[in-house]
């Protein structure tokens, strides 16, 4: 249940953030929205933005017709008058999967064609007007993870690790735990060689992935000496990604006052650090140092979901950060039927000086979700 809520509120916040920026974008620049929704159809509420007033409707099955349709069951008007409806229905649906906002004049997902070229659409907006609406959901991610990023430093403080070899936690279902070494030993030999440091100690057993260690440990001033074997992990980096070896155990770590200042550039360092690993990763899977099933799918985000919101707040924020910057970096790519898509021909159009027909525009965009979906089918299988 746990999974299933914290993946909830991960795709709710950043979707609901990304079609944000749009909605603000969009009015900033006098585009009509025609519906603004928190979740995917169907509709449970609506609050339209009328002349005179506001209608709100509640929708759920009724019978009509001898037949259960889901239709309004009740509604009402809120008289405000003298004033301006923007006619934006703005809604929240029944599943609270991600969100959507339709603007007037833009070929979408839903393949609407009823663009007349009006002053309130999309397209007769100048240039940098559409790059600015279709960008803002990105910008909005982007700025959502600094904040997470600078909140969290600015609670946390700046880490200091402690760099004596003493254990201060221990993973579960991990070889340390399994071994019997407990929360303050200190080890102080592995395989006949001394340990001074908690970095002699991770070079050792970070060179030595799957291998069996004789380990010398202290323990109340008494020495204990346990067998243990390595297991695994993978570690991108530039060029490639290095096995590590590992048995699940961590230093101590202690936070120190950070100012605010300090903050921002930490928001700002892992913001550039997050945008720096996936530029990493799909160059390793350019180069085929990696596959596809190196990295997660939808499954293993809310698998991390569950297990970060269970381990406490600060890690779930910091997952959530993580995700935002993946969402804005995927959503930027010149793929048609995502934000990048539509930019990019935005600057076709701009270069060519007119606009493409509506038939060319479907055709790429129906290629583009095709291609999408083939992605995500070949992710997650």
């Amino acid at each position: 249940m746990t999974t299933l809520w914290a993946t909830i509120i991960i795709l709710g916040v950043l979707i609901t953030i990304h079609e944000c920026g749009h909605f603000i974008a969009a009015r900033s620049v006098g585009v009509r929205v025609e519906r603004f929704s928190i979740g995917i159809p169907p509709r449970f509420f609506t609050i339209t933005s009328i002349n005179n007033g506001w209608l709100l409707k509640i929708f759920f099955y009724k019978r009509t017709e001898g037949r259960l349709r889901w239709q309004p069951v009740f509604q009402k008007q809120i008289q405000k008058p003298g004033r301006k409806g923007s006619k934006t229905e703005y809604v929240i649906a029944l599943l609270p999967l991600g969100g959507y906002v339709k603007m007037a004049g833009i070929i979408d997902e839903s393949m609407d064609t009823n663009i007349q070229y009006e002053e309130d659409e999309l397209m007769s907006k100048p240039l940098w007007a559409k790059l600015w609406v279709m960008s803002a959901g990105v910008i909005m991610n982007t700025i959502l993870a600094f904040f997470i990023f600078a909140s969290v430093g600015y609670y946390q403080g700046t880490a200091e690790i402690r760099n004596e070899p003493v254990v201060a936690e221990l993973q579960d279902d991990m070889p340390a735990k399994a071994a019997g070494i407990l929360p303050g030993d200190r080890i102080i030999g592995i395989n006949g060689s001394t340990i001074e440091t908690w970095d002699d100690l991770t070079e050792i057993i970070h060179g030595q992935p799957n291998k069996d260690m004789a380990l010398r440990i202290e323990r109340k001033n008494v020495q204990i000496n346990l067998n243990i074997t390595t297991t695994f992990v993978h570690f991108p980096r530039s060029g490639g990604i290095d096995t590590l070896g590992v048995i699940g155990i961590a230093p101590e770590v202690i936070f120190l006052d950070m100012t605010f200042n300090e903050a921002l550039g930490v928001g700002w360092f892992r913001t550039m650090a997050s945008f720096g690993m996936i530029v990493t990763s799909l160059r390793m899977l350019g180069s085929g140092s990696a596959s596809v099933s190196d990295f997660g799918g939808p499954i293993m985000i809310a698998q991390l979901a569950g297990q970060t919101a269970e381990a406490g707040w600060i890690p779930f924020l910091t997952f959530m950060a993580l995700i935002s910057v993946n969402l804005a970096f995927i959503n930027i790519l010149p793929i048609p039927g995502l934000d990048g898509g539509h930019i990019f021909l935005h600057l076709i159009e701009g270069f060519i000086r007119r606009p493409l027909t509506l038939k060319t525009r479907i055709t790429i965009q129906q290629i583009g979700m095709a291609f999408i979906l083939m992605l995500m089918v070949t992710i997650i299988f």
